[in-house]
């Protein structure tokens, strides 16, 4: 059964081209580009770091993106539906796939409940940015530290506070809620780093930041460390999993473009990405802290960036800015991970989208008040294992399994021109291949993204 209102028989979707892109750029815009892309930009050597990861952008960019996209919406529908179509047209059998397809959609659940924890945090941090809770503990590292701590049990009602936002989003559907809510946060969430950004190139010291960004150590290019990350970052940044591209795809006009629309997306969020590098690299320059011996992930955002902001003259006012763009790019990216597994509620088992919605985030903030205190194992494990694998499958089903006519004239449709002869072999083979190493190198390293 089809993704579809029960009182016109239409299935919802994305109004027009630029409502689909600026939700799939919400789903990729996440922590990664606030959290590790700046610090990874300083540990690498600035242009040493980003002229790989661009061109992983464009290989991924041009690959699986596309191909999620086109899955999704020739399918019109998520996960176990494309994967179980790719199945039929190769065997004649969609219940092989139908199967598979169970992975990546239990992979987006897993992050979505990891995800919910991440979001509660921001919430809690948006509302101390603006009634001056965070402005009041000053540079002290230890109660700041102590607070963010603070994520036990009696984080729940940051919990509740993330489900009731995101209930509200999704319950109003896909053009009514999800196309609706990001045509707002995305632009808002650009502007405001904008701003951000030039408000701390007035900062004295700042310029040292800059310094690190665009550093280029030749000798680092032949590393193979710096080349590992920069597609690690790449490859989770860009939110190819098997599920979240896929579902948003099957919303998609048949009249739109989607090789366009791919390259847009790979564009901004690489942009959003360098614009909160030009943010926290020169303001941890300018606050005096050895950027090297700053750590990324949520201690960068939570612990040392409201120390730094604190030191800031106006630093209310930067908090304020700061944490609300960092809790629009968590809320766009949550809702796409709680997506796939509500559209397989109605497609699978014909219920309703607000009954979906709300089972579907009950079970995952109910679950994530228990994930609390090992988030960040958890959501290791999701982001090491099952989301490339997803990535992998995806990638095998559309390509090698439904093969080269079905793909063609899935990613051609609404095309102004047909795609060039290099998609294909590129797609079939090099990202086939990059999704593996993913997998691969992430569980040698212990994580790449």
């Amino acid at each position: 059964m089809k993704n579809v209102d029960r009182a016109t028989g239409q299935r919802d979707g994305f109004q027009n081209k630029w409502g689909f892109i600026l939700a799939c750029i919400g789903s990729a815009v996440g922590m990664g580009n606030i959290w590790r892309f700046p610090i990874l930009v300083t540990r690498y050597g600035g242009m040493t770091f980003l002229i790989p990861y661009l061109i992983f952008v464009v290989l991924i960019g041009s690959t699986g993106i596309i191909g999620e996209f086109a899955m999704g919406r020739v399918a019109q529908a998520g996960p176990m539906g494309a994967f179980g179509q790719c199945t039929q047209e190769k065997w004649g059998n969609k219940r092989i796939g139908e199967v598979i397809g169970w992975l990546p959609i239990l992979g987006s659940m897993g992050l979505a409940i990891g995800y919910s924890v991440v979001l509660s945090w921001i919430f809690k941090y948006t509302f101390l940015a603006v009634t001056g809770g965070l402005a009041r503990m000053g540079t002290d590292m230890n109660t700041i530290g102590e607070t963010f701590g603070y994520t036990s049990i009696h984080n729940a009602s940051w919990i509740v506070i993330t489900l009731l936002v995101t209930l509200v989003i999704m319950a109003l559907g896909v053009s009514g809620g999800i196309e609706r809510a990001n045509k707002f946060m995305m632009p808002a969430l650009f502007f405001l780093f904008l701003v951000l950004g030039g408000y701390i190139f007035t900062i004295p010291g700042s310029q040292e930041g800059y310094k690190f960004i665009f550093s280029l150590r030749t000798e680092g290019l032949m590393d193979p460390e710096v080349w590992i990350f920069a597609f690690g970052q790449a490859f989770f940044s860009l939110s190819v999993a098997g599920n979240g591209s896929v579902i948003y795809g099957s919303y998609l006009s048949k009249e739109e473009d989607i090789p366009s629309s791919a390259r847009r997306v790979a564009l901004f969020d690489t942009l959003a990405s360098l614009l909160a590098a030009f943010v926290i690299v020169p303001a941890i320059a300018a606050s005096g802290m050895n950027i090297h011996e700053v750590e990324g992930g949520p201690g960068l955002m939570f612990i040392y960036l409201v120390n730094v902001i604190n030191t800031m003259p106006s630093g209310r006012v930067v908090s304020v800015i700061f944490y609300v763009c960092v809790l629009f790019a968590g809320v766009s990216s949550v809702i796409n991970m709680y997506e796939a597994p509500v559209a397989m509620l109605q497609e699978r088992f014909g219920v309703k989208r607000f009954s979906s919605v709300i089972g579907a985030l009950l079970f995952g903030c109910g679950a994530a008040i228990f994930v609390q205190p090992i988030t960040s194992q958890w959501m290791d494990g999701i982001s090491i294992y099952i989301c490339p694998l997803g990535a992998f499958l995806a990638g095998v089903m559309f390509f090698w399994i439904a093969g080269k006519d079905y793909a063609l004239k899935a990613v051609n449709q609404g095309a102004r021109r047909p795609i060039g002869k290099w998609f294909y072999p590129l797609a079939k083979y090099g990202y086939c291949i990059l999704a593996v190493t993913a997998l691969v190198a992430g569980a040698i390293l212990g994580g790449i993204g």
